[in-house]
């Protein structure tokens, strides 16, 4: 895994497009990317992220909706952390079709000292305040974990256009800590791919024509979103009904 340099924080803003592929459509890609844009330093990595909700699962119910603006907490590592490995503390928010991300850098072992007994790490700054504004409003506790296998281009006229292709996502609903492997259950049978597009702007005309040509169209979804559709919204009705 990549060193990563503990800084601050960092903020995003863009538009985010996700598209679910077919087999076909994924082997389609290169030739369909392949002019235009880069795979990034990072290659093939895997994604581990942890969401953070109340008991009965108010956040992911409220952003199913639909809302105007929605958003939700997530811990985020690269690989299996180690205690003492950098994750990062994310608060995403979307508003009228634009994501803004909120994340600052921590030890794993400071997100457990934060969580379980309340003691924020040293030097935190604007971010993390904001953060743990949210964290303080309402009972929150780790509720699923999802990883997945990730592959990240980038633009070669415009760096701000970033392209992400997900395989193998899977999750659990126990062992809810980072460092505790990335195994679980596969979300879609047979295999299918997610792929993101971020942009500052519209997409490019290039991109918009191939993504036609493929037949390729937006869709809207959610990781945790479609977990909790799936496999554990029924659950929590039994729940309730008893």
């Amino acid at each position: 895994m990549p060193k990563v340099k503990i800084e601050s924080g960092s903020v995003f803003e863009r538009y985010e497009n996700k598209y679910l592929l077919d087999p076909r459509q994924y082997q389609r890609l290169p030739e369909l990317l392949g002019e235009h844009m880069e795979q990034d330093q990072y290659g093939l990595h895997t994604i581990c992220t942890l969401y953070y909700d109340t008991d009965d699962y108010a956040i992911i119910r409220r952003c199913l909706e639909k809302p105007k603006f929605r958003q939700k907490l997530r811990l985020r590592s690269y690989g299996v952390p180690a205690p003492n490995s950098v994750v990062y503390l994310e608060l995403k928010k979307k508003m009228n079709g634009i994501t803004y991300k909120r994340r600052v850098p921590l030890h794993l072992s400071e997100t457990r000292d934060y969580f379980l007994n309340g003691r924020q790490p040293a030097g935190e700054g604007q971010i993390f305040r904001e953060i743990d504004w949210y964290v303080n409003q309402m009972p929150l506790r780790a509720k699923v974990l999802v990883c997945y296998e990730r592959i990240a281009l980038f633009g070669l006229e415009d760096p701000n256009l970033r392209v992400t292709i997900d395989a193998n996502i899977r999750w659990r609903e126990d062992h809810l800590s980072l460092d505790k492997g990335d195994h679980g259950r596969l979300l879609f049978q047979p295999p299918a791919y997610l792929m993101e597009i971020k942009t500052l702007h519209a997409l490019p005309v290039w991109l918009a024509r191939g993504l036609s040509k493929e037949k390729i169209y937006p869709v809207s979804f959610s990781k945790y979103g479609t977990v909790y559709q799936e496999y554990l919204e029924a659950k929590e009705e039994i729940r309730h009904a008893v």
